[in-house]
């Protein structure tokens, strides 16, 4: 048995060796480039499958995540005659109720290849934000950021906190982690007391100052059951946790943000050695006065992404008041609406935009599907770079956000689609809506948007497969 093995084992080396020596010969005979037996195909070069083997059904994002910019020539429009057929049939589904408008616009040239009642004013619900994130990308610019500040009051010992308008400011209860970092009201705590030691003062008094936004905290046209339900807080320009008692928790708001936010603070100032005497009231700060610290929101682009993505009422009223502010209206209710279409004017959008809120909360919103195409198209424009986060920020089918909740995308019509479909949502008691964008399979980039505001229970899965249709085109 032993000798056995040493043969086997002498006739392997001879065998290796004799195959080594006719490679070295074939090397030198055919000028071998090894760099190119070992290289990696580049990116740009395809990568051939093995013969007879199908693709594996890998489920990716697909181009819409990787071409946001519409140029004209990228592929073919889709038939039209084919896509007619397709979504009007689909349209005809009776979960949608009794009234439906839909678009579908070539990104590139906005031209229509499909429409019914497009220009219809639909309760838009929460589609709304679009408008909202464009007004404030537009108005504000993407790299604004809002501050809270803390200013010196009218005499040596007293100070003001300022509200600039943020709604993502952290309370002490805050658990780290989330994107985009919010600005810390600890860290606050902490550089004002900074600048009052080094001032040698350990004990004011405190005041607060909420008076950038104006007129009511609550809309007229909101249902009452809104911030009891947790769906939003009153609006103010400073606020902690978007008016969360409990961070994590939606339920219960507080009914006066400022007040909690500056007892927040008056607690945070303890903790650093700085006593505050009495109970803080409302107080405007003086003109000119000496800032003491300030901490920084995180920028406005940052801010519309985790708007639509995460449908942010409080932060979608907050980017409405903000553009008023820009805009020289007043910062409420009524000054938002009126200076989001003074940007949406400014930026040659046509009419077909109603609003009463930011948010899409207000069920007296009406908005054309054709206006909310037009509005995505132009965010997605290279002409526009500074509203692109209107285009990155909406939810990926079956991905992110509300269309990656589980229940988006998972019929047999529409799961093939799943991260082919880029689109914001929308729900209020018989309203659906779904309007974003996807780059058809031959390669062109559409627009689209399907609004029903007569649903007699949920029409999502019929929204979500209407956008289907279109990916698939």
């Amino acid at each position: 048995m032993v000798r056995h093995e040493r043969w086997v084992m002498l006739t392997t080396l001879a065998l290796l060796q004799i195959l080594t020596i006719v490679t070295g010969v074939w090397a030198v005979t055919t000028s071998l480039d090894v760099d190119a037996m070992t290289r990696q195909p580049s990116p740009d070069e395809p990568t051939a499958s093995p013969e007879g083997s199908p693709a594996a059904p890998v489920v990716t994002a697909g181009p819409v995540l990787s071409g946001l910019a519409a140029r004209a020539g990228d592929g073919p429009l889709p038939t039209k005659s084919t896509l007619t057929r397709q979504l009007t049939d689909a349209l005809g589904d009776k979960e949608l109720g009794a009234r439906v408008g839909a678009v579908v616009l070539d990104a590139a040239t906005g031209q229509r290849i499909f429409a019914a009642n497009a220009d219809t004013g639909i309760t838009p619900a929460s589609t709304t934000k679009l408008v909202t994130s464009i007004a404030a990308l537009a108005s504000l610019g993407p790299d604004a950021r809002f501050a809270t500040r803390v200013v010196q009051g009218a005499t040596p010992g007293a100070v003001v906190l300022v509200g600039g308008g943020d709604p993502t400011l952290a309370g002490p209860s805050a658990k780290p982690g989330a994107y985009p970092k919010p600005a810390s009201l600890a860290t606050l705590a902490a550089r004002t007391a900074a600048a009052l030691k080094a001032k040698g003062v350990t004990k004011v008094t405190l005041s607060y100052d909420a008076s950038l936004y104006t007129g009511p905290r609550v809309c007229s046209c909101w249902k009452p059951n809104y911030i009891p339900d947790g769906e939003v807080a009153p609006v103010s320009s400073l606020v902690i946790d978007e008016g969360r008692r409990y961070p994590s928790q939606s339920t219960p708001r507080v009914t006066d943000p400022p007040r909690f936010a500056t007892a927040a603070f008056a607690r945070l100032l303890g903790r650093q050695g700085i006593s505050v005497s009495g109970s803080a009231r409302p107080a405007k700060a003086p003109a000119g006065a000496a800032e003491l610290a300030r901490v920084e929101s995180p920028p406005v682009y940052a801010l519309v992404e985790h708007t639509l993505t995460f449908s942010d009422d409080d932060l979608a009223e907050a980017l409405a008041r903000q553009v008023a502010v820009k805009e020289g209206q007043p910062a409420s209710f009524d000054g938002g609406a009126a200076a989001t279409l003074q940007v949406l004017k400014r930026l040659g959008l046509p009419g077909g935009v109603q609003i009463r809120d930011g948010s899409g909360l207000s069920p007296f919103n009406r908005i054309s599907p054709d206006a909310l195409a037009r509005v995505i198209a132009t965010a997605g424009s290279a002409a526009h770079p500074e509203l692109r986060a209107v285009a990155s920020g909406m939810p990926v089918a079956g991905f992110s956000g509300t269309l990656g909740n589980g229940r988006r995308f998972t019929s047999a019509d529409s799961k093939g689609q799943v991260g082919l479909v880029r689109a914001k949502t929308g729900t209020l008691n018989n309203v659906n809506t779904l309007a974003g964008l996807a780059t058809t399979k031959d390669g062109r980039l559409v627009t689209f948007a399907f609004m029903a505001d007569r649903v007699p229970l949920n029409a999502e899965p019929v929204l979500d497969k209407l956008a289907a249709i279109v990916a698939r085109s």
